[in-house]
């Protein structure tokens, strides 16, 4: 009989062994739990910072520049002389067109020659013209000479003094055109100008704004056109931030929104305000080849400026500007849920055993999402559940 009892008690115990060692075991799983907190939903680009206002300094003449001393970081006062522009110099004469500037040179002089023998010939005809008027006046009074021979002479008078003004002018005509051609030859033998003669010719091209010197375009001397840039001004301290995104996230955005710049070499996020957002977009070509409709974000660092002193013109910035904050919000990780159907829901752990449960989901980050109704703060939740877990599986926790 106590054989028979041991047996059986054996018997059970193997059946219980079987039993156990068929039976599924819970799933191992990573659960999270239900906060209540400040919930933001945030617009993430890269961004670079800009100068608020360039100033790129050209030359208003053409001429010859001097070497420009300044370097970029300088410091420059406004109306203070950046750069020195000189008149540029007539081209030099080869031989054949100096030997025939000399013989046009010649040819003047014997012009200006030939003017002036012309003058005195009607300065001559004048006097013979006056001589005549004053004898056929004095003729006149003694009544041998009608009064229609002293018109006649006077008007004979006028016509010399006109011949003799013309005369003159041609003199003078002569005279500028052979003192044209003696300057073109004095340039050819001249030699260089003296400093002083140099000094009193240059033309000082001044800064327009207090600041410094961004960009040397042109540092060589030499000959420039008129409208070439020269140098790039600016005041480093005013900075702005520019950013291109979605249009489909600009959308959301509006003036003022409270930006966060990070990661741009220095230990504090920096605080900004959405300024202004263009109001033409463009396409852009992203990474993977996608055409994207983009548009551009003007920010405002609003941070002490001693906190980003080391920022600089063209410095990469992380943006991250507010959307959406909801205070007290119930957040879940977006780790946890899954579509189903129109809706969300999510695995709840509860007593060993996973739930499905339906829930609203009023809006979502990268990393949370923002729960309207359905859970309370605590709840223990399954993170990226398997996809062959089901409701009412048991689990436990990894």
């Amino acid at each position: 009989m106590k054989r028979k009892i041991m047996v059986g008690v054996a018997f059970l115990l193997v059946l219980a062994l079987l039993a156990w060692a068929f039976m599924p075991r819970p799933a191992e799983v990573e659960i999270a739990s239900v906060t209540q907190g400040r919930f933001e939903r945030t617009v993430q680009e890269d961004g670079k910072t800009r100068l608020r206002d360039r100033y790129v300094v050209s030359t208003p003449l053409m001429g010859r520049v001097a070497r420009i001393d300044l370097k970029q970081g300088d410091s420059v006062e406004m109306d203070a002389a950046v750069a020195t522009l000189w008149p540029v110099s007539p081209s030099l004469l080869d031989e054949r067109s100096r030997a025939e500037q000399v013989a046009r040179t010649g040819a003047m002089q014997a012009s200006v020659a030939k003017t002036q023998a012309n003058m005195e010939r009607v300065k001559a005809a004048l006097d013979q013209a006056s001589t005549e008027l004053k004898r056929s006046e004095t003729l006149a009074t003694q009544g041998f000479v009608s009064p229609n021979q002293n018109e006649t002479g006077r008007l004979n008078v006028r016509l010399r003094e006109k011949e003799l003004e013309s005369a003159r002018h041609e003199v003078a005509a002569a005279r500028y055109e052979l003192e044209q051609s003696r300057i073109a030859l004095r340039q050819f033998s001249q030699s260089t100008p003296s400093t002083q003669e140099t000094q009193k010719r240059a033309f000082m091209i001044k800064s327009p704004v207090s600041g410094k010197v961004l960009k040397v375009v042109t540092q060589s001397e030499g000959i420039v056109m008129a409208g070439t840039p020269l140098l790039e001004l600016g005041d480093p301290t005013q900075l702005e931030a520019m950013v291109d995104i979605l249009t489909e996230d600009a959308a959301q955005i509006k003036p003022g929104s409270v930006v966060q710049l990070s990661n741009w070499g220095g230990p504090d996020v920096l605080l900004g305000q959405v300024r202004l957002i263009e109001p033409a977009a463009f396409t852009k070509v992203s990474a993977l080849g996608v055409e994207e409709q983009r548009v551009n974000t003007i920010i405002d660092i609003t941070s002490a400026p001693e906190k980003w002193r080391t920022l600089g013109d063209g410095f990469k910035v992380d943006v991250r500007v507010l959307v959406q904050v909801v205070e007290n919000a119930v957040k879940v990780p977006v780790s946890a849920l899954f579509p189903v159907g129109a809706r969300s829901a999510l695995f709840v752990l509860d007593k060993g055993r996973a739930r499905l449960k339906e829930i609203e989901v009023a809006a979502r980050n990268g990393v949370e999402a923002w729960v309207k109704s359905g859970l309370t703060p605590g709840t223990q939740v399954i993170v990226y559940p398997d996809t062959k877990l089901r409701n009412g599986d048991r689990v436990k926790a990894r």
